[in-house]
């Protein structure tokens, strides 16, 4: 009989662990943490995710910033937006909703936030950091993050001896997930849609994780008996 793992559950434990904290913080006389998202335009699934970026931040007390911009904001606009937001001393992370307009690089954006508030991982810094193996000091992206809750919530945070497959390469989800596997003692596998037979290497795994923008492309008789599965894809079918 396969167990569903309860993701509401987990998230309730994260958000009941960062309200505790943020509270002792406070008690202390310490500064609430503080937290900035930036919205660029009006793409609808971004609305949603930042409604809840901030939502989620005030609910844990987080002194919570949002800077909400028109579509046609220039790129010097929005890079004076992130200088003044990392030189704000009440602002300790600093998220900026992808996708960007296309006339505005976001590599550049993403590289001008401070790698100390750069709280989605994404700054060459933390992603090198992760790579490396740095991750008391690293900023991992959250849904990699997140998922290896999930999987930690299954077996355990030591995963030595065990055969993780990885499909998908990108650097939000795929590599940073391989990494976090590797640092949990796995065996990884990254794998991605050109991969050799890719429904025998994925039955290999004790943990597969499908991090592709393809619905159903991981079929039921690719997952071996036991195996722990973890879905990140969000598709419209």
């Amino acid at each position: 009989m396969a167990e569903v793992i309860d993701g509401k559950s987990v998230a309730g434990d994260v958000v009941g662990a960062v309200k505790t904290l943020t509270a002792e913080l406070v008690a202390k006389g310490k500064d609430r943490p503080g937290l900035a998202v930036v919205i660029v335009g009006e793409d609808p699934a971004s609305q949603v995710y930042v409604a809840s970026k901030s939502r989620t931040a005030k609910e844990c007390g987080f002194h919570s910033v949002q800077h909400t911009l028109p579509a046609e904001t220039s790129e010097p606009a929005l890079l004076k937006i992130i200088g003044d937001l990392n030189a704000d001393p009440a602002i300790n992370g600093i998220l900026v909703q992808l996708p960007l307009p296309a006339h505005i690089d976001a590599g550049k954006i993403i590289q001008t936030i401070a790698p100390e508030k750069d709280v989605d991982g994404f700054h060459f810094i933390n992603v090198g950091k992760l790579g490396t193996g740095e991750l008391e000091t690293a900023f991992v992206p959250c849904t990699p993050a997140g998922s290896m809750l999930l999987i930690e919530r299954v077996r355990g945070k030591d995963l030595s001896g065990l055969n993780a497959v990885v499909v998908g390469r990108s650097n939000i989800v795929g590599k940073p997930m391989a990494n976090l596997l590797l640092a949990a003692n796995c065996t990884v596998t990254i794998a991605h849609s050109r991969t050799k037979d890719l429904p025998a290497l994925a039955r290999t795994a004790d943990i597969l994780v499908a991090a592709v923008g393809r619905p159903e492309m991981i079929r039921g008789d690719w997952v071996k008996p036991g195996a722990t599965v973890i879905d990140v894809g969000i598709n419209r079918i």
